[in-house]
């Protein structure tokens, strides 16, 4: 299933002729496929699970993780911005190594909810690195804790190289100068929603 869902993704991103949307059909297949979709989850009444994907990028103030090619975000989020220096994508990027967060809870306060419209239980933080430079990182998140595991970590991580190579390749670091600041960017504090 990896490979086959790998190779799927891929060639659906070098299908496209953006930056953006080569990045959201790389991420399309993994958004639908990865993670646990049923069972019983620890969610409370009313609740289901739902998962988010998106690849955040460093802006070129260096100030902000922009939001794009986002999938499950709700419209007004389209360009989620979160500060440098906030939650985990910054970790992230600091540390240039991915994060699996299989259950957000257990982060103690360190967890920070960035989606306006649930705090998700479950993530997954990959960089975005070419030639030795942090571009930003696609991310995975599942509303359920427990939903995202090592497998679904290490098919993020796969991607990630795969989705620094298509947003380079699609001229992505000049598209996002040309687009910056977004009209459209929702800000929010480092410390969450």
């Amino acid at each position: 299933m990896t490979s086959d869902l790998l190779a799927r993704a891929g060639a659906a991103a070098t299908a496209e002729t953006s930056p953006e949307d080569a990045l959201r059909a790389l991420l399309t297949p993994l958004h639908g496929e990865l993670g646990q979709r049923t069972g019983a989850f620890d969610l409370p009444d009313g609740v289901s699970q739902f998962f988010v994907a998106g690849a955040f990028l460093v802006a070129p103030d260096q100030e902000w993780h922009m939001l794009t090619a986002s999938l499950g975000f709700p419209a007004e989020q389209n360009r989620l911005m979160i500060p440098i220096d906030g939650g985990h994508p910054a970790r992230v990027r600091a540390s240039g190594a991915p994060l699996h967060l299989p259950d957000t809870e257990a982060e103690a306060g360190n967890f920070k909810q960035y989606l306006k419209t649930a705090r998700m239980g479950s993530a997954i933080y990959a960089p975005m690195i070419w030639q030795g430079r942090f571009l930003g990182q696609i991310v995975l998140a599942g509303r359920a804790r427990g939903s995202l595991s090592a497998e679904d970590f290490g098919v993020m991580c796969a991607a990630a190289p795969l989705a620094a190579a298509v947003y380079v390749a699609q001229g992505g670091p000049e598209w996002l100068t040309r687009i910056y600041p977004p009209e459209d960017g929702f800000r929010v504090d480092p410390q969450g929603m």
